[in-house]
């Protein structure tokens, strides 16, 4: 009898000890990690994978704006909301803001570049590998390579054109994507907002839970402005059923107006 309750006891004293953990929100590390950062890979990873979406109006402007004419207003995702342009690139930042109906080259069909594309109006999905990561945007079919086995970026200048050369690795939770091999052809949002072809990207991207990823990006580009600079936004998993990429194919503004016209 006295073995009986003893062990009754031991039961009970272990199934208090759970509710008291669950009441005070104390739960084990792996299970707090789990929590913490989402779903795991099979080596151990953060898994990424998922179809992702931005919830801002970046891809308008990366700063601070009021709404205008087909344009919404929206906080700005600059770190400072303030641009460090050299003199001379903040007066050509002003020229490409008054033609940019037509100046930016999102409006012609280009693919609108690192970072751009991530905050564009689409969603994108993330597949992952132990060694691999390919992004596809919805936006114009854009598929983008990010190696993450450990080599090396290609000796340039290299022909990369808009998306360059993505070489990534982890560092903890984190995916740390470093992008080189530019051109000039892209803009960072529909305000003129530019760089040259010395751009060089470090994109951040850290999990928080399963349905959201910080998205740092760290901007350089010597040319153009006087320091390093830093954009950070919320990536959103897409929970409808079923969530897939669609198709969508740019049309230019001048085909747009050719239309009207007839």
């Amino acid at each position: 009898m006295g073995t009986l309750f003893h062990l009754e006891s031991r039961h009970m004293t272990r199934w208090i000890g759970v509710w008291l953990l669950v009441a005070s929100g104390v739960v084990p590390l792996a299970a707090q990690n789990q929590a913490a950062t989402g779903p795991r890979a099979t080596n151990g990873r953060p898994d990424l994978s998922g179809v992702w979406q931005v919830l801002n109006t970046a891809a308008w402007d990366i700063q601070d704006h009021s709404a205008s004419l087909g344009v919404p207003a929206g906080q700005g995702v600059v770190e400072g909301n303030e641009i460090p342009y050299q003199p001379w690139a903040a007066a050509k930042k002003r020229e490409n803001d008054e033609n940019r109906r037509t100046a930016d080259p999102e409006a012609r069909c280009f693919q609108p570049g690192v970072p751009r594309i991530t905050y564009m109006p689409f969603p994108f999905q993330i597949v992952q590998t132990p060694t691999y990561v390919a992004i596809l945007y919805e936006y114009g079919h854009v598929t983008r390579h990010i190696y993450a086995d450990g080599t090396p970026h290609p000796k340039g200048p290299i022909d990369s054109w808009f998306m360059g050369d993505s070489r990534g690795r982890w560092e903890g939770n984190t995916l740390v994507v470093d992008v080189i091999h530019f051109t000039d052809q892209t803009w960072f949002d529909r305000a003129g907002n530019f760089h040259s072809e010395a751009l060089h990207v470090v994109e951040r991207y850290t999990p928080t839970d399963r349905d959201h990823i910080t998205y740092e990006v760290t901007i350089e580009d010597p040319k153009v402005f006087t320091r390093p600079w830093k954009m950070t936004m919320p990536l959103y998993r897409r929970q409808e059923r079923n969530v897939q990429l669609l198709d969508y194919e740019c049309y230019t503004l001048l085909e747009e107006e050719r239309a009207a016209a007839r």
